[in-house]
């Protein structure tokens, strides 16, 4: 394979790569998909392999936390090793983790295939955005940004809808089992699309201690907010056993606060490691003379944020729609493509609005639409809310998800050098990674801590009370909803015989109550995205 010249600002992009354009969005809207086409198929994954709602987070965030303790690593090695490559490994591995997922048929095999899934994606995902950053230049960089935008947030946006059409019309297996001839497709397309690129190594080394630290410290983070409800926040409520290892409910505290310790010393020494390397002029995994540059920065910072709030709402919405409401996985996927109907619509216009008001102005407008659609759609859930007026807000949000996610991409990476422009967009798709597995983290926490309270409360004001009661709403929780859906297939022959309706009735109510609170939080998140554009669009304004 031969390196490519780096392209100047007045340099046009070839036929060819246009091509390797389209190539390279498929591949990364194929690991974005994965990241979200889960999430309406939990509901049937919990069912039939007996999840409980933490293995339920895990399976959903452990592709995130790894992919956000990999992409700083595989970002260099993409510079390095050149990022066409490391693309076509990824797509290799990726496929066999879908293979792996879909065979699964226990909780812990399908956690360690996600796991397998979430390497190949760390390999594939800075591979793209930096090919698109060296080989567009110029005018050409923003319609070619634009499209790699457009392409996260429809496929982060459809993935509920192809996820609720798979596992309704043939199981959730086959939300796996899709990424093998796709990846195939892609894989052969790349070989004669896309082109070779490579940054230029300038320093000696390989930063593996830098990349140990960064994989601890993301990891132990996630792990300790997943966790917290479950095993405890300061005293410990139940026995945390890994490794032939435990750590006993009856030790003075819990392992969650020694697991965010954990994380904040990685963290910390990850941060004073790589300032060294910096220092000794070493190859570092992390260029923080990056964060130097204020749109690099607060593009990040606005990133995370609404990265956690996208993945707070994509995690509680569907465990709500199939639970709460009762609907199936397929008319929960159609109500939630109303996000998808909008990041199309609006992505595909950003470019023309971006002529107008500038990138950071077209992702201030919409972060500002997703902040609306978020809020109105915290109002709108109830235990007995029409599933189409949910519709509404998801419209509204999905364009703010368009226009946001279009345009903040290559505002980010504006100011970066070409020569390490992998390191530069693996900071910012670990900075979006660490978001979306804290965003389902904190949702989860949020929803098990609320139906802790909610679900007995809705139990007592129907009138059911007592040791069932008390054993329903734990059941209720810990199965993240799916207990509702049960008693709602069982009717008069469930245990609670004719109370059985009543009883759905008042977990419904309770669980839409709850997931209210689990709403706000992406809510919060979202706003501190909007502040943080607003900010960003200023520093742009003033560079």
């Amino acid at each position: 394979m031969t390196k490519l010249r780096e392209p100047d600002a007045e340099s046009a992009p070839s036929r060819r790569d246009w091509l390797g354009l389209a190539v390279l969005s498929i591949g990364l809207g194929l690991i974005v998909l994965d990241g979200t086409i889960v999430g309406v198929a939990l509901p049937a994954i919990i069912g039939d392999l007996k999840l409980n709602i933490t293995d339920a987070q895990w399976v959903n965030s452990l592709y995130a936390v790894l992919l956000a303790a990999l992409l700083l690593s595989t970002g260099s090695l993409a510079d390095r090793w050149g990022r066409k490559r490391l693309f076509l490994v990824g797509l290799v591995v990726f496929m066999g983790g879908s293979l792996l997922a879909a065979m699964s048929a226990t909780a812990g095999a399908l956690i360690g295939a996600r796991a397998v899934q979430a390497i190949g994606a760390a390999f594939i995902m800075p591979s793209t955005l930096s090919t698109v950053n060296a080989v567009f230049r110029g005018r050409h960089r923003a319609t070619a940004f634009g499209v790699w935008g457009a392409v996260i947030s429809g496929a982060a946006a459809i993935g509920p809808l192809a996820g609720g059409a798979l596992t309704q019309w043939a199981s959730w297996h086959w939300i796996f089992l899709v990424n093998l001839p796709l990846g195939a497709l892609v894989l052969i397309a790349a070989l004669f699309t896309v082109r070779e690129t490579r940054g230029e190594k300038t320093r000696p080394g390989a930063d593996v201690d830098g990349a140990m630290l960064s994989a601890i410290g993301f990891g132990a983070l996630v792990f300790a907010v997943i966790e917290g409800p479950d095993l405890g926040w300061w005293t410990p409520k139940a026995d945390l056993v890994a490794f032939g290892w435990t750590w006993g409910k009856d030790a003075p505290i819990s392992a969650v606060p020694a697991a965010f310790a954990v994380a904040a010393v990685a963290l910390v020494l990850f941060v004073i490691w790589e300032r060294h390397r910096e220092k000794v002029q070493r190859q570092a995994l992390l260029d923080l003379g990056l964060f130097s540059l204020s749109t690099f920065s607060w593009g990040n910072l606005t990133a995370g944020m609404v990265a956690v709030g996208e993945f707070a709402l994509l995690f509680v919405l569907p465990l709500y729609l199939v639970n709460a409401l009762g609907l199936d996985v397929m008319g929960a996927g159609l109500l939630l493509a109303g996000m998808a109907l909008g990041a199309f619509v609006s992505g595909a216009g950003a470019r023309y609005l971006a002529a107008r008001f500038g990138a950071p102005g077209v992702v201030l407008i919409g972060l500002g639409l997703e902040v609306a659609g978020a809020l109105v759609l915290t109002l709108l859930v109830q235990g007995d809310t029409s599933g189409w007026v949910i519709v509404i807000p998801l419209v509204f949000y999905g364009l703010g998800l368009g226009l946001a996610s279009a345009q903040l991409t290559g505002t980010v990476l504006r100011d970066v050098p070409v020569s390490i422009s992998g390191q530069g967009s693996a900071t910012q798709s670990t900075v979006r990674q660490v978001g979306s597995a804290l965003g389902t983290a904190f949702a989860g926490a949020a929803l098990s801590v609320a139906l802790a309270v909610t679900l007995p409360a809705a139990l007592s004001a129907a009138g059911i009370s007592g040791p069932n009661a008390d054993s329903i709403a734990d059941s209720t929780r810990l199965s993240a909803g799916t207990t509702i859906t049960q008693l709602r297939a069982q009717g008069v022959h469930s245990p609670l015989g004719d109370h059985t309706q009543a009883a759905v009735d008042a977990l419904s109510a309770g669980f839409a109550d709850a997931t209210r609170w689990a709403l706000l939080v992406a809510v919060a998140f979202l706003a501190l995205g909007l502040i943080s554009a607003a900010l960003l669009r200023r520093s742009s304004r003033e560079g």
